[in-house]
């Protein structure tokens, strides 16, 4: 039997899993933490020399000698994946495994790459310990050390040690690797991911005294006040020598480095020693997401006049189960959390510490708190960063085999016995070396594999190694063994069943609001949930990043590759490309919705008038006494008013009232609204932001508005031209020049100082180019011919006055095949001062199959209009069901920076709840366009069907003119990729509608919008 087709082969020579820690030569340098300054760290990383092969038996037998001739292999980085180095074939899945499923075996044609290179030891490190350590390999490698085979170890993302004492020498070594693309493990390492191989995280080897600390577990006991604490800390000693007398001291230190306690003993050390040892702390100060106190631990092993001591950083916490909830610390707290894989545009699953720590500073800054680690452990730096910064991990261990829903058997190997002990290892392995950080406080089984008795078996094994933390795994849905009841995309009606008729267990919501491309809409419906019911402790969106392949065409241009683009199949096309940041760690629109949607201050109404407001804490330990509130008074563009309020003293889940000083604000500025804008923020610079970072924001509408006349629209001391033709309809005016078509009925041409505006005539549109989140709807919408509308005349009428001049047309808008349809007016009418007022209305004929995309008013008009102002929600892109980051006011940006360049082109750069728009060139000429109701717009220089059609954003070419959409309204985003419908309050169905809006000439070197806005009323 092959090894990498045998279940039961786990490793060969593999040591037991540990935890992760360095062993420094001093006190000094163990406090640094940084692996490079401990004893006998050297770093494998670099270049080694690489060849790869279709099949391993096409590997030379000698490759791993010592006569091996290795200079003329190609070069490849350590870490790194060999498929983004020209090796091999790309390939994304989600569910479906890439090869026949006839568990254990894999294919014949197995991809396998050698990798040779040397590392020099001196005469003192051959005379200690050599250990070689793998973070990350995939998926099944083997070992060898100057021409012997050392061992060899499955566990992709489970780390390796190999004890090689025994192979070294004393000056040059060879170390020689051998890597298998497939391997048994990966039926249970199928996740929503690429598959990637080769040696993808750090190399390293470590040079130890045979007399040392082999292993650590700490563990924080509170009191039952949650007050006092008892530090356990167990240890696992190792002697390759004879028996000696070894001493042991223990130095814990505060945040501050001040000794807290000391302790020591002296003890004779035969072969392997395990110690346990308990010290009293007084009230120490507590890790939370929101307070991460770390504590320093030195342990000091002294052997006659050498010292070595470990450093471990210590978070004193507590997680229970009481009364059907999870407590932290003795007190209730809420999950706002993120799944997150490793992902690097231009490396795939080997990922920078840099990357690592942009990733959990940029959660932190968006008010995230929980990560669970989908659906592997991370690198173990990771860990590190999560315990200082303050982020809960649920950590997942490297299991999934998904594949199997696609047999119609998903817990097939979940309930195979010959799997046991692959499955149980998997817990073991991660617990070992993850242990120690405060930050986890929940262990997952792993992922989509169902369930029997190989979950069973770990989560039992979990227990017995681990009693201070509590155990997911989503498939266990009744909670026979696990402490959490989990679920995935569970619908909001879901979820409110759920809150009303709670489980013994809490739950929380492992996977929600797919982040696939434009969306997710509907999240402040999620989290009024998890608020409204105590026993739904929250969750974690899907997910963190897009799994984008950079790559640049021709032209230079950046774009990003997925599934299907690299001629793999099967795969599942863009399905990775459903993140809240872009691959290049930019937020995306919903990350900011995010934000907005879990911050962690809320401000609301009490009496405006007066200047007094609420302000509730949504923390869950901490006062608001870190934060100062700013706050100011807008009207229109002009700032009115400004300053700073005290909010300390505001305690979690306390609400407190603050009053602004407006009351004697002077209020004069006629036909504006006034704002009272909020921005909560940090007063000092901590270990994940500088101080004045905002974390919460809010608007209040004042109630001040003075109402004052409007200018007419018309002038009675201007005249206009009238030309008829036998087709066409020709208004001439003072700088204005108007064209309609009588036989149409459409607005052919509208030219401001010479310059034509419409470059297409307006017509109703409802239409939009589908969403990933369409992505089941747009079936429908297609079989019914959304797309194919089509527009029929009924009646044209035409009204000429000395002041203005009306078209009214009838029509008929429908799609072929069916009968259902819009029975659509309009109404143009132009002033004698070449206002151009437009007015669409439609009453919806017979039965509409489903909801639509949208109900507007769509034109093209001329690309020197790409200066766009508006008042409305801004800046960023906003749809009904997705903007409540988005605060009203006026803004100002270029057509271009409209444009959200999604990876996947789609709808994207909609603005709600628009009161006015204008388009100006780069000299300030321009329109200005009003409508009697809030409306929706968008500007881009693409064409509907050319965001529909363009499977990348380079595949995007720019037109000539500037697609305008001026929108009654638009069906909301939700996360229907895989996950929430949109939900009833932003479904748009047929419906009848109506408004009005004008066109108004206008230049900046005349008049401002703000005051164009004051005079003209629709």
């Amino acid at each position: 039997m092959l090894d990498w087709e045998n279940q039961n082969l786990l490793h060969k020579n593999r040591m037991e899993a540990r935890a992760n820690f360095y062993t420094y030569g001093n006190k000094e340098s163990a406090l640094t933490f940084m692996r490079g300054k401990s004893e006998g760290f050297k770093l494998l990383n670099g270049i080694w020399k690489f060849s790869y092969y279709e099949n391993p038996k096409f590997v030379p037998s000698n490759f791993y000698t010592e006569e091996f001739d290795s200079d003329k292999l190609d070069d490849i980085d350590v870490p790194s994946c060999w498929q983004l180095k020209g090796y091999g074939q790309m390939q994304y899945t989600d569910e479906g495994y890439p090869f026949t499923v006839n568990a254990p075996h894999v294919p014949s044609e197995n991809p396998t790459g050698i990798y040779i290179r040397e590392f020099y030891l001196n005469k003192d490190e051959v005379k200690k310990q050599n250990i070689i350590r793998f973070d990350g390999v995939d998926s099944i490698f083997y070992l060898y050390i100057n021409g012997k085979e050392v061992g060899m170890s499955k566990g992709s993302r489970l780390t390796a040690e190999f004890d090689v004492t025994d192979y070294i020498r004393e000056g040059v070594n060879k170390i020689a690797i051998k890597v298998l693309q497939w391997s048994d493990s990966s039926y249970i390492e199928d996740q929503d991911m690429w598959w990637l191989s080769g040696i993808f995280r750090d190399i390293f080897i470590v040079s130890r005294d045979k007399v040392s600390i082999h292993d650590i577990f700490v563990k924080t006991h509170l009191d039952l006040e949650y007050k006092d604490a008892k530090l356990e800390i167990n240890l696992e000693l190792n002697n390759l020598m004879e028996a000696i007398e070894v001493e042991i001291e223990y130095t814990l230190l505060d945040v501050k480095n001040k000794v807290v306690t000391k302790d020591q003993k002296t003890m004779t050390l035969d072969k392997k020693e395990s110690l346990k040892n308990i010290i009293d702390i007084k009230n120490p100060s507590k890790w939370t997401a929101e307070t991460p106190n770390l504590y320093s631990l030195l342990i000091t092993l002294k052997v006659g006049d050498k010292e070595q001591v470990v450093s471990q950083k210590v978070g004193f916490r507590k997680i229970e189960l009481k009364d059907g909830n999870f407590y932290l610390n003795g007190k209730y707290f809420m999950l706002k959390g993120v799944n997150r894989h490793d992902h690097d545009p231009k490396t795939g699953r080997t990922v920078s510490r840099e990357r690592i720590k942009k990733d959990l500073l940029l959660m932190k800054h968006h008010n995230i708190n929980a990560v669970r680690t989908a659906h592997y452990p991370n690198d173990p730096y990771f860990y590190d960063l999560c315990d200082e910064l303050g982020l809960y991990v649920m950590a997942e261990t490297d299991l999934e085999s998904h594949g199997f829903m696609w047999v119609k058997d998903l817990s097939r190997l979940t309930c195979d016995p010959t799997w046991k002990d692959a499955y149980v290892e998997r817990i073991e392995r991660a617990f070992h070396r993850e242990k120690n950080h405060a930050s986890i406080i929940f262990w997952s089984m792993g992922n989509e594999s169902g369930f029997g008795e190989n979950m069973r078996a770990m989560v039992a094994r979990c227990k017995e190694l681990d009693d201070t933390r509590l155990i997911h795994y989503e498939e266990d849905r009744e909670g026979e063994v696990v402490d959490i009841i989990s679920t995935m995309y569970s619908r909001v009606e879901n979820m409110e069943e759920y809150g009303k008729n709670p489980h013994s267990k809490p739950r929380v919501i492992c996977e929600y609001a797919h982040a696939m491309g434009n969306g997710p809409g509907g999240l402040k419906e999620y989290q009024d949930i998890f608020y409204k019911y105590k026993s739904i402790q929250g969750g974690f969106i899907w997910e963190w990043i897009d799994h984008g392949i950079e790559a640049t065409d021709e032209n230079g241009d950046i774009y990003y590759l997925y599934g299907g683009d690299y001629g793999d199949y099967p795969n599942n096309s863009n399905f990775c490309i459903d993140g809240l940041v872009f691959p290049d760690q930019k937020p995306s629109p919903g990350l900011i919705e995010y934000k907005k949607i879990i911050e962690p201050v809320k401000i609301s109404e009490k009496n405006l008038e007066l200047g007094e407001i609420k302000v509730k804490n949504m923390y869950d330990f901490i006062s608001l006494d870190h934060l100062e509130l700013k706050w100011e008074v807008v009207a229109g563009k002009t700032l009115l008013e400004s300053g700073v309020a005290d909010i300390d003293g505001i305690y979690p889940g306390m609400e407190g009232v603050v009053r602004i000083p407006i009351i004697d604000m002077d209020i004069n500025l006629v036909n504006t609204d006034y704002y009272l804008n909020f921005s909560v923020v940090t007063k000092k610079t901590c270990s994940w932001a500088i101080a004045g970072h905002e974390l919460a924001r809010e608007q209040l509408l004042l109630p001040f508005r003075l109402e004052g006349e409007y200018s007419g629209k018309t002038n009675k001391d201007i005249r206009f031209e009238i030309f008829e033709k036998e087709h066409n309809l020709l208004v001439k005016g003072e700088n204005f020049e108007v064209k309609f078509c009588k036989v149409r009925g459409k607005l052919l041409s509208y030219k401001l100082k010479g310059r034509e505006v419409i470059e297409k005539a307006p017509f109703f549109n409802m239409w939009r180019a589908p969403i990933d989140n369409d992505m089941y709807i747009k079936e429908i919408w297609t079989k019914n011919y959304f797309k194919q509308m089509q527009e029929s005349v009924r009646y044209i009428e035409i009204e000429i006055t000395d002041e203005y001049i009306e078209l009214i047309v009838e029509a008929r808008v429908a799609p072929p095949v069916f009968e259902y349809g819009y029975d659509i007016s309009y109404r143009y009418r132009i002033y004698n001062t070449g206002i151009l007022e437009i007015g669409l209305e439609g009453v919806p004929k017979n039965e509409f199959p489903t909801m639509i995309p949208k109900l507007g008013l769509q034109l093209s008009i001329n690309k020197n209009y790409e200066n766009v102002s508006w008042y409305g929600r801004g800046e960023g892109e906003s749809y009904c069901d997705s903007k409540l980051a988005n605060q009203f006011g006026i803004y100002r940006k270029s057509v271009d920076e409209l444009f959200t360049n999604y990876i996947y082109p789609q709808e994207n750069g909609n603005r709600t709840d628009t009161k006015w728009v204008t388009f100006t060139t780069h000299k300030g000429d321009g329109f200005f366009v009003k409508s009697d109701r809030s409306i929706d717009f968008s500007a881009h220089f693409y064409t509907m069907e050319d965001l529909e059609n363009a499977t990348h954003s380079n595949k995007l070419k720019k037109r000539d003119f500037i697609t305008l959409n001026l929108d009654y309204a638009q069906n909301g985003l939700g996360s229907n990729s895989c996950g929430q419908e949109q939900l009833p309050a932003y479904r748009l169905d047929a419906k009848e509608f109506k408004y009005n809006m004008i066109f108004v000439p206008f230049s900046k070197d005349e008049i401002d919008e703000v005051e164009l806005n004051k005079k003209y009323k629709v």
